[in-house]
């Protein structure tokens, strides 16, 4: 039915969030025109929250060394948050340039 998944992150620097996810994440990208770069992902999953607000959304990046990936970050000058055992995975967080709060953990559940 769908072909793929475009998620969208507001942001009051736009321009700043663009280059980080180009030039920190290095994630590749190709202009849509006027700098409006789209990235492409890792494979991605979706899982669905109880939550008592509709449309309210969060987006995790996974990894398999969280701790690997805490140390490649602040390499490239990126502070993120002490990681912590959630059972289902290690989570931390970091902002980007615009402060959104970004997710990234080491799960430990099983993948589709």
């Amino acid at each position: 039915m769908f072909n793929g998944t475009h998620l969208i992150i507001y942001s009051t620097a736009p321009e700043a969030d663009r280059r980080f996810f180009a030039d920190v994440l290095d994630m590749p990208n190709v202009d849509a025109g006027g700098g409006w770069l789209i990235f492409a992902l890792p494979t991605c999953e979706l899982g669905v929250h109880p939550h008592e607000t509709p449309g309210a959304h969060e987006i995790y990046f996974l990894c398999d060394d969280i701790e690997a990936t805490r140390a490649k970050l602040k390499d490239a000058g990126v502070e993120s948050d002490e990681a912590i055992d959630q059972g289902y995975g290690i989570e931390s967080y970091f902002r980007l340039p615009g402060g959104s709060r970004v997710g990234f953990y080491q799960p430990r559940h099983a993948q589709p």
